[in-house]
């Protein structure tokens, strides 16, 4: 085969017909920036292994492509926008959007260039976006503020057809800060590992904080921040979370009296039966979302997006769960091959990882959505997605494009996009929503380990129980932020501060502590985990379980909470 490694392409022999096609296609970026050639398939696991380890498959390619130097790690859904000269705008009209370029000697990639909002999301029809002292605000056909840009503080704002607000702000320090009403925000701090850019996020949500890690990649000028996990099963375990299990399997979640369950019993039900890991991990992943978008609206008053609870088929068909189910197996197949490189001490291959895969790979695709995002259909209408939201990819982007084309398989009605209709997405709000699956996998498959062989679930070999083990990548990350809440809840103001400047009126945001959990006696696993997330470590003692956190440790019998031990 070929190495997939942006720094030894001139040395590929030109051995096959194939391999030259291969390498113009990766050089399709913009000038200035490489993009690794198309990335070798994911290592499948080896078939269902008893004893003994899965036998390794053929690594992925070893790196891919350089990345822009001259800024860390980005976040999705943001762009990072450069100073303006002298606060000048000039506006135009695209494509039915009124849309803003910077006058001379301006930022040249600006706000709202080609039919883009202030903060370069797709515009819809009938939005204007004008200067402001510090930077634009795009402002909804019916007079909404949508987007707000201010280049002072290297802030973007984006409200949601739904009511919600996020705040993104690259720092001089090249750091930057996610914050949401409802939702983890995140400190992300970039970092350098045998000469790439990598970024640690420190996300804090309800007093609990939490780190995710993620290679830069750049992609048609963009730059990608694509996940990188902190951690990493044994081979034996990948075989076994990807192969089918001998006999299908029925699981009791234990949701009945769970509010969100009732809330979205419209749309979506879990399986009665199991026949594969994945299709398991799909309703694992499914809820997980669920739960964030219903506890996101509860708690920052947004909209609610779902349609009227049905009595029929809920709106989630098997078929879309089977092709979800497919991404699924796939990721865990492209993750064993990633915990092969790891213990060769290799780094993830970016070009094979990220979203580019997706693109190159001549197959259709799904996406789950992990957060709530508005996006625009063919026609120039806004609409809305939110967590649990299923995508279909059909074709890649067209050349150069860091937008795409998907359709609406799955949504919930109310203001969210109709299915069937094709909307135009962002390829940074898309690598999010692969960020989002393969963390929530990473978590599923830690679930499934510790539950193997109760709940209806098969009993593990042996050999797919060792404990996971850290990534090169997390063990050459800085230390945890100190204060992240600080950091979130500042930016807030900030926000508040910013948009006070652009003449809109705002109020002021909450702060992101949330209302208080409380953990007690008799809870059960999920109940935790679903407040606090998964935990640092977990002690498997058999019928007692011990799940260790930064600051405390939960101490279970038989599923149940019997003590907790402050740190």
């Amino acid at each position: 085969m070929y190495e997939v490694n942006g720094n030894r392409l001139a040395r590929l022999r030109p051995i096959l017909g194939i391999v030259t096609i291969l390498c113009v296609l990766s050089f399709t970026a913009l000038a200035g920036t490489k993009t690794a050639s198309a990335p070798k398939p994911a290592a499948k696991p080896a078939a269902r292994p008893a004893a003994s380890a899965a036998k390794p498959g053929a690594p992925a390619g070893a790196h891919g492509a350089t990345t822009p130097a001259s800024h860390g790690p980005t976040t999705g859904g943001a762009t990072t926008h450069g100073p303006t000269t002298g606060g000048a705008h000039t506006t135009t009209t695209t494509g039915g959007a009124h849309t803003t370029t910077p006058a001379a000697g301006g930022h040249a990639g600006g706000p709202a260039a080609g039919g883009h909002t202030a903060t370069g999301r797709p515009a819809p029809a009938g939005s204007h976006t004008a200067a402001t002292p510090n930077g634009s605000a795009t402002h909804r056909a019916d007079g909404r503020v949508s987007d707000v840009h201010d280049s002072k503080r290297g802030m973007d704002v984006h409200h949601g057809l739904n009511g919600s607000r996020r705040v993104s702000a690259e720092r001089p320090d090249h750091s930057r800060v996610v914050a949401e009403r409802g939702r983890p925000g995140y400190v992300q701090r970039p970092y350098g590992f045998r000469g790439h850019d990598y970024g640690r996020r420190a996300y804090f949500y309800h007093g609990h904080a939490y780190n995710r890690f993620y290679r830069g990649y750049g992609y048609h000028g963009v730059f990608l921040d694509v996940y990188a996990p902190g951690f990493y099963f044994a081979p034996a375990f990948y075989g076994w979370a990807y192969n089918p299990w001998l006999a299908p399997v029925a699981f009791g979640w234990g949701w009945g009296a769970a509010p969100w369950y009732g809330f979205y019993g419209g749309y979506f039900a879990p399986a009665p039966v199991y026949a594969t890991p994945a299709e398991w991990l799909t309703d694992y992943v499914i809820s997980t979302n669920l739960q964030a978008a219903y506890a996101a609206q509860q708690e920052a008053h947004t909209e609610a997006l779902q349609a009227a609870a049905s009595g029929g088929q809920p709106m989630l068909t098997p078929d879309v769960k089977a092709q979800i189910a497919a991404e699924v197996r796939a990721q865990i197949a492209l993750e064993n091959a990633e915990a092969q490189q790891n213990t060769a001490q290799q780094e993830p291959d970016p070009a094979s990882s990220s979203v580019n895969r997706m693109f190159l790979d001549g197959k259709p695709h799904v996406f789950v959505a992990n957060a709530a995002l508005d996006v625009v259909d063919a026609g120039g209408n806004e609409c809305a997605i939110s967590d649990g939201d299923v995508l279909h990819l059909a074709m890649p982007p067209a050349a150069n494009s860091t937008d795409a084309q998907l359709t609406v398989l799955a949504s919930k009605g109310g203001r969210e996009c109709p299915r069937a209709v094709t909307v135009t997405v962002a390829v940074k709000d898309l690598q999010e929503m692969q960020n989002g699956l393969r963390e929530s996998l990473d978590q599923g498959l830690q679930d499934m380990q510790s539950k193997a062989g109760t709940g209806g679930l098969p009993a593990a070999p042996p050999s797919t129980l060792a404990k996971p083990v850290p990534s090169l990548v997390a063990q050459a990350a800085p230390p945890p932020e100190a204060n992240p809440a600080n950091d979130i809840n500042q930016q807030l103001t900030l926000a508040d501060q910013a948009e006070k400047d652009a003449g809109l009126a705002v109020s002021p945001a909450p702060v992101v502590a949330g209302p208080p959990q409380t953990i007690a006696i008799g809870q059960s696993i999920d109940d935790v985990t679903g407040m606090l997330g998964q935990p640092v470590t977990i002690i498997d003692l058999g019928p007692k379980k011990i799940y260790k956190y930064a600051d405390k440790k939960i101490i279970f019998k038989a599923g149940k909470v019997v003590d907790v031990d402050i740190q």
